[in-house]
């Protein structure tokens, strides 16, 4: 059952009456409203002020915005010399391109020294649809953790979108959050608690035997197999785990003690995603049988959200079957 003490939307379960927003129009509302409170942020885009939401900010404070053009090794150049003169900048575009391509850039100009440079990586994941593999971003968490020092989120829905937005915007360091271009449910509210570093256990039934944890929206797909679940008497547990790093251990740990057994659901490659991180932790502190949901070493393809959720194995159905899966291996 949802977690009330989270302050959860109570409609989060009802697809017909959940409200759908974007991620990254979360973004762009905290970005508008850090803005506001500190003069020393400054935003940069490589042509996609609208896509990527930022034009909101450069409306408000045109003098403090900075349009590089389609240069995203600029992008990130440029936004380590304003850091090391005290500004907070934050650099936008397609999660394929940065990190993507301004990988080297990212690392050398703002992950040695540890500038405040805040990497904001839209239209991640196969949920851009049809702009097919060159657009969809599915390595951009395993670029971005591997950097020392650098903060990597992935907000759950609007309102997580949003509240990240005005903590990173505080924090000292580097930071990558990603973002997907999809509308997708709200499933907390300006009230549920939002701590960076933190997991929260959205679901869970009395005797749950299976953790399930995942990333951004496509986690609404396990919130959607619980309640299936709960039909057929598997409880299961389902934790956001919206900071990939730096991860929280103990709560990791302490829900695979719980359960015995972990799925781990996410919209990036398996290989140096959350699947990835997830197992470093358990395999060095509490090993329990694994699945990981996710993609698996393949490249992305244009077609429906929909469609490629079922063909890369990231629906409802397919996180059912995984948790199945574990209780026969364990023998429940």
């Amino acid at each position: 059952m949802l977690n009330k003490k989270l302050y959860l939307n109570p409609d989060a379960l009802n697809s017909r009456k959940v409200e759908q927003k974007h991620t990254r129009d979360g973004f762009g509302e905290g970005l508008l409203a850090a803005g506001g409170k500190d003069e020393n942020i400054v935003v940069l885009t490589a042509d996609l002020k609208d896509s990527t939401r930022v034009n909101l900010f450069a409306d408000a404070y045109p003098k403090r915005f900075i349009e590089v053009g389609v240069a995203e090794q600029a992008l990130a150049s440029i936004a380590s010399g304003m850091a090391n003169y005290g500004k907070i900048p934050f650099i936008s575009s397609y999660a394929i391109f940065s990190p993507g391509r301004n990988w080297e850039q990212i690392r050398t100009t703002i992950g040695i020294d540890g500038y405040p440079v805040k990497i904001i990586g839209a239209q991640a994941g196969l949920n851009i649809g049809h702009y097919g593999v060159t657009h969809q971003g599915l390595e951009d968490i395993a670029l971005a953790r591997v950097i020392p020092g650098m903060t990597v989120l992935v907000p759950l829905d609007y309102e997580e979108a949003k509240k990240a937005t005005e903590q990173i915007a505080k924090l000292e360091g580097p930071v990558y959050m990603r973002l997907n271009r999809a509308v997708g449910p709200v499933i907390t509210t300006s009230k549920t608690p939002f701590k960076i570093g933190n997991s929260e256990v959205l679901w869970s039934g009395k005797d749950p035997k299976v953790t399930i944890i995942g990333s951004g929206p496509i986690l609404y797909e396990a919130l959607l197999a619980a309640k299936e679940l709960l039909k057929v008497s598997i409880d299961v547990m389902v934790v956001n785990c919206h900071t990939v790093k730096p991860l929280d251990e103990l709560g990791i740990i302490r829900s695979a003690k719980t359960t015995g057994a972990v799925v781990t659901l996410e919209e990036h490659q398996v290989m140096g995603g959350l699947g990835s991180a997830i197992s470093e932790v358990l395999s060095k502190n509490f090993p329990v049988p694994m699945e990981m949901l996710g993609v698996q070493d393949r490249y992305g393809q244009s077609g429906e959200v929909k469609e490629l959720y079922e063909e890369y194995g990231l629906t409802k159905k397919d996180v059912i079957i995984s948790v199945k899966k574990l209780l026969s291996r364990r023998g429940i």
